[in-house]
This record gives C-alpha cells, structure tokens and sequence, in this order.
C-alpha cells in the first residue's frame, strides 16, 4: 500500500508587503497615517501648475502614480516624470493628549530646517522648511512643519525633478556652533561667569537650540495671563521641564559646552564613580586646578555629588551641556569602563584587613 501523500503547505500568492509612505524620520508619537483609499493631494508640474485631488496609488518601482481631480473623476496615470512635487494636504497629526500630559509637538528646534532643490528641467529652486528628510531611489520624501509646529505635512519630489539639493542647518545646530567646545574656552567662560549680565530667558532658549526664532516670536506675541514665559512654554509643550532648568541656569552665566566637540580628559573621568556620575546624570570633563570641571544639565544635579567631593578631593564646578549628548558620553565611557578602579576601591572586602 503506497505511503499516503503529504500535501504542500498553501501559498498565499497576495504580497506581504505594500508600498507606504514612509514615516517621519525622527521621535514623535503621532495617530497612524491613513492607509488605503484615496488622499486629498496637491500636484505641482513641471510647467508651474498646480492642481489638487485624490491620490490613489504610487508604483515606485514604476515611478508612476494613480490620480483623479476629484472623487467622481476617471483615475489616470502620472509618471513622477509629470511633476515636481508631490503633497500629501491631510497632516499626520499628534496623539491623542493624555490627562495632565502636555501636546507633544514635533522636535522643530532639533529638526527644523531649510531645503533647496535645483529643478532639472528650467534650473529653478524649489524651497521650503522641512523636518528631515529621506532619500530613496525614486524619490525625495519631505516633512513639512505645520499647524504651528504641531503636525507634519508629507511630500515627494521625484529624483528625475532635481539635479541638486541642499539642506541648512537647524535651529539646535546653529546653537551647537556657538557652545564651548575647547578647554581654554571653557577656562575662559568660567572665569566669565561672575562678571556676566542676566540675559532674557528667550535670549538663552535660541541659545541652547531648545527653540526656533518661528516658535519663541508666536510665544512672546501670545497672551501672558500674568504666566512667566518658562511656565507658559512647558505648558504648550514646547519645553520640557528639564529643558527650563538648564535655560534658567544658562541665563545666569553658566558656560554651556558642546560635549560632541569638547575633548574630554580621561584623569577627570576616574575622579568620580560611575554609578555616581550616571546617578546625578554628571560628567567629568577636565581638571583646572583645585576644581573638577562638570558638565550637568542643571546645577542642581550636583547636590548629589557634594558627598563625593572628598572622594573626588577637588572642588566641583558645575557647566552645562545637553542631557542627551551627557547621557551619550557616560554611556560610551561605560562601555571603556575609566572608572574600573574607583569602582573596585568601593567594593566591600577591597581594603586589607588586619586580621
């Protein structure tokens, strides 16, 4: 009697995968973007023209799209050869707000900046702001910031519609070039800060990248309702809690150091424990003498580290940097582990006995 036969797993002939657009290139909690069916669009040719309507398809890999001028009209098919640019008029929007949770707005001052693209066919610029960006085969994908900063606009230009594109710098990166990055400078800025007026808390938030000059001049020309600027800022989330601190700090004198440029002494990092240092989110920069140089991203991380200024046997002075590029620098001095010997000199059972 023959064996029975087994029967071949079925294939699903379907796709896995479908083409999507592809989604912002940054962190930001945002509703899904809407998936199949048409999508209210706006078409830019290559003449100058611009009509709106319904986008049904794109093909890629066919560098085509499938569009009607309305929801009664025959869909036709546009080669991304047709047009210059692609828009998408429904934005992808936040989350839904939680209670007591300020609207999550988009990180502007980090991603913010200007584009300009060459066309190919006439030479002419095609510009606009956009929050990062990504380039694939067929095309550039844009993401517009809309709504005062509280939405994303989607758009894609063709790579056949530019010869050449430039993108500026952001508002955080324009600050970053005026950051403390040198020992000498650091030196210098310290020996500054007595000596140096209280500037206006905006002054110092364009300062340290936490704002765009767009989002602090809509901020000064709303209503106070007796609410200070810092307060009125957290409140539309436009700045974290913490963000205010180290501003507040800023606006006092306290040098600001760009942790990305500034080269960090290894002696420095050894003065302190690690589990200390990550504890009050603190990182050794430099030795000047009888003071160990800090950088935290407010003052008040150091008061846990007063207990540690005898182990350390300097004084500590306390500068300023980013919490994210402090919390970067101690996680990739962990890996190389400086402070291998501290930590050994703390454990139990380390120091001889006399028995």
């Amino acid at each position: 009697m023959p064996p029975s036969a087994t029967p071949f797993p079925r294939i699903d002939s379907a796709p896995l995968d479908t083409w999507q657009w592809p989604t912002p290139p940054f962190a930001w909690r945002h509703q899904a973007a809407v998936g199949d069916g048409a999508q209210r669009c706006r078409i830019e040719t290559r003449n100058g023209a611009a009509v709106e309507g319904e986008l049904l398809a794109i093909d890629p890999a066919a560098r085509s799209l499938s569009f009607r001028a309305s929801s009664t009209g025959a869909a036709v098919q546009l080669p991304f050869e047709r047009f210059v640019r692609l828009t998408l008029l429904e934005p992808l929007v936040p989350a839904a707000r939680r209670a007591g949770v300020p609207i999550e707005r988009v990180p502007a001052a980090a991603q913010e900046r200007g584009y300009r693209l060459q066309l190919t066919q006439t030479g002419a610029l095609l510009e606009g702001r956009t929050l990062g960006h990504i380039e694939s085969d067929e095309a550039l994908y844009l993401f517009a910031p809309v709504e005062g900063d509280r939405s994303v606009q989607r758009m894609l230009v063709p790579r056949s519609a530019y010869s050449r594109c430039e993108f500026g710098a952001s508002a955080e990166e324009v600050a970053a070039r005026h950051w403390v990055a040198t020992p000498d400078a650091l030196i210098a800025a310290l020996a500054e800060q007595d000596r140096k007026p209280v500037q206006p808390l905006g002054a110092s938030l364009l300062q340290l990248g936490f704002l765009t000059s767009e989002q602090l001049d809509r901020a000064l020309a709303e209503p106070s309702n007796e609410r200070p600027l810092g307060e009125r800022l957290v409140a539309a989330g436009l700045l974290s809690r913490s963000d205010l601190q180290t501003a507040l700090a800023h606006k006092m004198g306290y040098p600001l150091v760009d942790l990305e440029r500034f080269p960090i002494d290894p002696e420095a990092v050894t003065k302190l424990p690690f589990k200390a240092a990550v504890a009050a989110r603190a990182l050794p920069l430099m030795i000047d003498g009888p003071r160990l140089v800090i950088a935290v991203d407010r003052p008040s991380r150091l008061d846990k580290l007063h207990g540690l200024q005898a182990f350390a046997g300097l004084r500590l002075a306390p500068v300023l940097a980013s919490k994210h590029r402090i919390l970067a620098a101690l996680a990739k001095l962990g890996q190389a582990d400086p402070w291998a010997v501290n930590e050994l000199k703390l454990r139990p059972g380390y120091f001889a006995t006399t028995t």
